[in-house]
């Protein structure tokens, strides 16, 4: 029926051809009945009328749901208002007539506050506005908390004023030194009814110290009194008590003592007669090697090297004797057996080498040394209880498709795809549950080409061009040998790599005493690039590296046996 009368005037209106006079009205909160509906039709005619409403929380001064309004000469009459609803509470620590009643916009109220409170700014009276009451309809303390009744233990209030208002939050400072509970420099305290919230406290502490050559080995960044700090020397490094872990606690003068690890020294002990050392020096670094020699043309008991370690010199110190004797055959190795021919009786000095059992895994030294009558420490075969998984993913190569596990000793032959050539071993296997090194696929129209191999006039090729292609093969013989060589060019690089002045490999001296680990004590060098793996004793656990490998005439990535 409504919109029927709107439509019928808007008609009328339009027929008759009167002059336009209203503008659509904009009203702020409220809204025109049909108004998307309507707006085209604006300006409007004198004598046109609308109804409209108000938002939640609003009202028109008619307090009716839908106000009518005319179209007149002086414009919309009456003027479309929609004014803020304001509900008064009853007001705690106070009083008013108006408590529990709802007001329109423009309307005051007068509060009367009870002894000690007031409202905000000391008004008597507030107003409803647009936006809710001009000031909050509450009646607050008129106490104020002074500076001289808060002490800040080992700290200070940082704000220049004397008193506070309630709920007034105020800065407090700490001393240097000192901090927060939470580990802070500064913190808040709060003006409350019945005084400041809290009387605060800066309590001693620590800042995180530098280390030096040593690491943290917890995530903290501040400390408080008598915490405790963990710290762990870098490889190859000690502190001040000869150890490479240690604590230091936060005190009343700052840290016990600073993080600070020296560079672990070896020093040369007493040697027996007759045996030499080479380099003599008063210290030595990690890393570092010790040959011995004999004099008198004495037979040397022991290994002919030695490296120092975090844990000192390993292995033991050699002997010399003017006689030595003999061993008998070498014992047996369960789950392994011994590599060629085994003899009745070995001279001292020869040794043996084992190999393990299918799907076994040696752990420690592979060959054995005859010494003055003894064999030395047997390696272990040991049964892997891990498994390798999925076969890597070889970038443009693939394997044969087939489903996980893989048993300790299974190997996989990998292919590269067209276009693409393996540079390496094609064969991975499983070793203890891991794989070993992938190979690689090389694009064929990017391998690289092999240039001639210098001999420096020292031997004789079985070729005289200047380059070769990938897996060209060449043959050279050294000036005095009566047999050729054969090199193979692998993208790039001679393998082996030709050599006529006899370029001596570094050897490395025999493996370590791994603490915690199984006795693997040898008295044989091992040549560049093998690796000895290690079996920790019962209770204790492998860390970091799982084996010990060759590198450079030193044994590198030590591992560690923890409990």
């Amino acid at each position: 029926m409504l919109v029927s009368i709107v439509l019928l005037i808007l008609w009328i209106s339009t027929v008759g051809g009167q002059v336009r006079h209203c503008d659509f009205p904009k009203i702020n909160h409220g809204i025109l009945y049909e108004e998307k509906k309507y707006k085209p039709f604006f300006p409007l005619p004198i004598g046109n009328f609308f109804y409209y409403s108000c938002e939640y929380n609003f009202m028109s001064p008619s307090k009716s749901f839908w106000t009518r309004i005319t179209c007149t000469e002086g414009g919309w009459s009456p003027t479309p208002k929609c004014l803020r609803l304001c509900f008064f509470p009853f007001v705690e620590n106070g009083h008013s007539t108006s408590s529990g009643q709802t007001h329109l916009e423009g309307d005051t109220v007068q509060i009367a506050c009870d002894k000690g409170y007031s409202l905000p700014n000391n008004q008597s009276i507030i107003a409803c506005a647009e936006g809710g009451w001009s000031s909050p309809p509450e009646c607050i303390s008129t106490k104020k908390c002074l500076k001289t009744d808060i002490v800040v233990g080992n700290g200070f209030l940082s704000e220049s004023e004397y008193a506070y208002p309630i709920n007034r939050e105020t800065q407090y400072k700490c001393k240097p030194g000192y901090a927060t509970a939470d580990g802070k420099t500064s913190g808040t305290v709060q003006c409350l009814q019945g005084g400041w919230s809290i009387q605060p406290i800066c309590i001693k502490s620590c800042d995180r110290p530098v280390f030096v050559n040593a690491r943290n080995k917890g995530k903290d960044t501040w400390f408080k009194l008598n915490d405790r700090l963990d710290y762990e020397c870098h490889d190859g490094y000690e502190n001040r008590d000869g150890r490479t872990t240690d604590s230091t606690v936060c005190g009343e003068d700052g840290w016990s003592h600073l993080p600070t690890c020296h560079e672990i020294e070896c020093h040369l002990p007493f040697l027996e007669a007759n045996v030499d050392a080479h380099p003599k020096q008063e210290k030595y670094k990690v890393g570092d090697v010790l040959k011995f020699s004999c004099r008198q043309r004495l037979r040397r008991v022991g290994p002919d090297s030695v490296q120092c370690y975090q844990f000192g010199w390993s292995p033991n110190f050699p002997t010399c004797k003017g006689q030595v004797q003999s061993c008998g055959q070498p014992p047996q190795l369960p789950n392994g057996k011994i590599k060629g021919i085994k003899q009745e009786k070995y001279e001292h000095g020869e040794m043996v080498e084992y190999n393990c059992n299918p799907n076994f895994l040696m752990k420690g030294p592979k060959k054995i040394q005859c010494m003055d009558g003894e064999w030395t420490t047997l390696p272990t075969c040991v049964e892997p209880g891990k498994t390798c998984g999925f076969i890597p993913e070889l970038e443009n190569g693939f394997g044969q498709p087939s489903v996980p596990p893989y048993q300790h000793g299974v190997s996989v032959v990998l292919n590269c795809r067209n276009t693409y050539t393996v540079i390496g071993n094609n064969t991975i296997t499983c070793i203890g549950g891991m794989w070993t090194e992938l190979p690689k696929c090389v694009a064929t129209n990017q391998l690289k080409r092999c240039e001639k191999p210098r001999l420096y006039a020292r031997g004789l090729l079985s070729s005289y061009r200047h380059e070769f292609n990938h897996n060209a093969k060449i043959n050279y013989k050294c000036t005095g040998k009566d047999t050729y060589v054969q090199t193979v060019c692998i993208n790039g690089n001679w393998d082996p790599e030709p050599d006529c002045i006899g370029k001596k490999k570094q050897l490395c001296p025999p493996p370590p005493q791994i603490p915690n680990a199984h006795n693997m004590l040898t008295t044989v060098n091992y040549q560049e690039g093998e690796k000895v793996a290690v079996l920790c004793k019962e209770n204790y656990v492998l860390h970091e590296a799982k084996e010990l490998v060759c590198r450079s005439g030193l044994w590198q990535s030590l591992p560690r046996c923890t409990g």
